[in-house]
């Protein structure tokens, strides 16, 4: 069951994630699908293409036809769902095919040995409970009766970079000097094609599709996985872009700064009217502040890209942002992440005379910390948030615990001091605590931190 997350499947490949799971998991699927078409693509790890004839077979089974796309940007794979595809089958000569859902099989920016599934099921995010009862009702199926293959193949890729081409035409011909890391993701499959349609300069690293991943990490969150990207900047570029492996997460670099997704949330919304914003419980609260300033509404919520996706929908917010480079737009898209799309709104935003580095460095100045992981075990990290809990109740805090104003559980807890903040949550995709603290004092910040600390060492005792 540790397989089935909150938001994803995600689980070793052979040891976890066989024949036998994943057909099952098709088959199990295909129940909750209403239609008859389901589009499923895949990323560049080598076990990619085998999960899917795994998956076929069970979808098959569970009477659905697979729109195959074979290797994809995780958003290509969410812009199927509001396609419709020309093809042929078998019965008729031209029609149109719709998908009801769709799968993408990739590991994210996992290591190599890993690989998963982010489900959409009529245009929203299969995930939480759904996903639990899915795992619960998969490991007591018995293996389904194989039947014939029924994969119809759609060209998603081009109708996306046909897509992304005409959005963005008014800024061909750019001249700012674009460099970017591929980290050998899916993004190679489809952002080349559309920087050089649009006559764009770029300078590219690492852009083709490579699951073992030769260069280094696909996690563009991470600072030493940005070594070499920053030195071809420093070269020859006025801007740089990272991708994740399945290109659904972005870091932007200027000169000056590694911006935040919290922050890019802020630039973003420069160019649209009072929006409303969600942003997850790690972003910094000089996000929050600045957008009630400027007149916006901003809204606290779980981090998880289908968090924010349900919750998008449920306030018909115009933008959502995690600091790690998950970047949402409803404005003038479709609701999802997409690094792609991310990456030319933000070429817009330069296009259109906004200094990036000028505006960031407007902002309130705080101190902050980036994620910090505190190893546990899948068993214990949800047991050690309960706990923590408790110990930040008034009569269990040490005397020396800094003054708390507020504690938010949204997702874990985010205690608010005097001068900033601290957060503890338990991750869904990994067996660490993250935490993260900021202060407008940068001696606070390390004090949050260091009481933090002591109470998680105190949890993790008396459990």
């Amino acid at each position: 069951m540790s397989i089935y997350r909150e938001y994803d499947i995600r689980g070793i490949y052979e040891s976890e994630l066989n024949e036998n799971s994943i057909t099952k998991l098709g088959f199990a699927l295909a129940s909750r699908i209403s239609g008859e078409y389901v589009a499923v693509g895949y990323d560049a790890r080598s076990h990619s293409p085998i999960l899917f004839e795994y998956l076929v077979a069970g979808l098959n089974a569970g009477g659905k036809t697979v729109l195959g796309m074979g290797m994809v940007p995780t958003p290509v794979n969410y812009f199927c769902n509001y396609q419709e595809f020309p093809g042929k089958n078998s019965e008729t000569s031209e029609v149109l095919f719709q998908a009801t859902a769709s799968i993408m099989i990739t590991g994210s920016h996992n290591p190599s040995e890993y690989n998963g599934f982010k489900m959409t099921i009529d245009k929203a995010p299969f995930f939480g409970e759904d996903i639990y009862a899915l795992g619960r009702e998969i490991s007591t199926l018995e293996m389904p009766q194989k039947t014939d293959r029924k994969v119809i193949e759609i060209d998603a890729l081009n109708r996306y970079v046909d897509f992304m081409v005409e959005a963005f035409k008014h800024l061909k011909g750019m001249k700012t000097s674009i460099v970017y890391d591929g980290g050998n993701g899916v993004v190679g499959t489809a952002i080349p094609q559309i920087f050089e349609r649009l006559n764009m300069e770029t300078t590219s690293l690492y852009i083709e599709p490579d699951g073992t991943f030769p260069n280094h990490h696909p996690d563009p969150s991470e600072e030493k996985n940005l070594v070499d990207v920053k030195k071809l900047l420093e070269e020859k570029g006025d801007i740089a872009f990272a991708y994740d492996g399945d290109a659904d997460r972005i870091a932007v670099l200027t000169h000056k700064h590694n911006i935040k997704g919290d922050q890019m949330a802020l630039l973003y919304s420069m160019k649209m009217d009072k929006p409303t914003v969600v942003g997850e419980v790690k972003c910094s609260q000089v996000m929050y502040d600045e957008l009630e300033r400027r007149g916006a509404t901003a809204i606290m919520y779980k981090t998880g890209h289908s968090n924010l996706k349900v919750k998008m929908k449920e306030v018909n917010a115009d933008l959502a942002c995690e600091v790690s480079g998950h970047i949402f737009f409803k404005d003038r898209y479709f609701g999802y992440d997409d690094a792609l799309y991310a990456t030319f709104r933000m070429l817009e935003l330069i296009h259109d005379g906004i200094d990036l580095d000028e505006e960031i460095e407007k902002l309130p100045q705080v101190f902050s910390t980036e994620e910090i992981k505190v190893h546990t075990t899948e068993e214990q990290k949800f047991k050690i948030i309960a706990k923590l809990k408790e110990l930040l109740l008034p009569d269990n805090l040490p005397k020396s615990f800094p003054t708390i104003k507020d504690i938010i559980d949204v997702d874990g807890v985010r205690v608010i001091f005097e001068k900033g903040w601290g957060l503890v949550r338990a991750s869904n995709t990994t067996p660490v605590l993250v935490t993260r603290f900021e202060s407008t004092d940068e001696q606070e910040a390390k004090n949050y931190e260091a009481a933090l600390n002591a109470l998680i060492l105190d949890a993790q005792a008396q459990l």
